[in-house]
């Protein structure tokens, strides 16, 4: 219901004539009839005469009708449970390792030997709540397969894999 509305049904319950209450408010009875046709509206001042003629309070002359009100207090309701969880989220990310396990994944492809060791416990620390979790593990795998890779072509240097001589028959 709009305030027009509402300032007509609060005039008609007194009994009072849109005369009369201009009267009361020394303004022109256009006025009235304006703003309870919802053309223009009442400044404060005469919002709270109009209250005190009326013997309404200016909160019910504001105020939308109880339905409205009623559909507020259960989308309220229907809107505290995801807020919620999304508090219990908000505390959790006080605690976010996501950067720093990040940052230790890609440390571990830098430096041969610790990334072997460091990816596993990176990954068993990461968590869903991070904001980096599904990068996270990414760098992980991919420090893993560095360092495997590294550890591997280390090895055959060492152990000679994949080399060949060749031997010169001339004469």
């Amino acid at each position: 219901m709009a305030l027009g509305e509402r300032l007509k049904e609060s005039r008609v319950n007194k009994g009072f004539s849109q005369g009369d209450v201009a009267e009361y408010l020394n303004i022109s009875r256009q006025s009235i009839s304006k703003w309870e046709n919802n053309n223009s509206y009442p400044d404060l001042d005469n919002l709270v005469k109009l209250s005190t003629y009326y013997e309404v309070s200016i909160d019910e002359l504001l105020k939308e009708n109880q339905n409205l009100k009623k559909k507020i207090e259960i989308n309220e309701l229907e809107i505290e449970e995801p807020n919620k969880k999304i508090d219990s989220i908000w505390r959790n990310t006080e605690k976010d390792e996501g950067l720093i396990l990040l940052i230790l994944a890609f440390m571990g492809c830098l430096i041969a030997p610790f990334g072997l060791f460091v990816a596993p416990i990176v990954m068993k620390r990461n968590k869903k709540t991070n904001t980096l979790h599904k990068f996270v593990y990414f760098a992980c795998a991919c420090s893993l397969l560095v360092n495997a890779f590294v550890i591997y072509s280390i090895t055959g240097d060492y152990l000679g894999w994949g080399t060949t001589t060749v031997e010169y028959l001339g004469e």
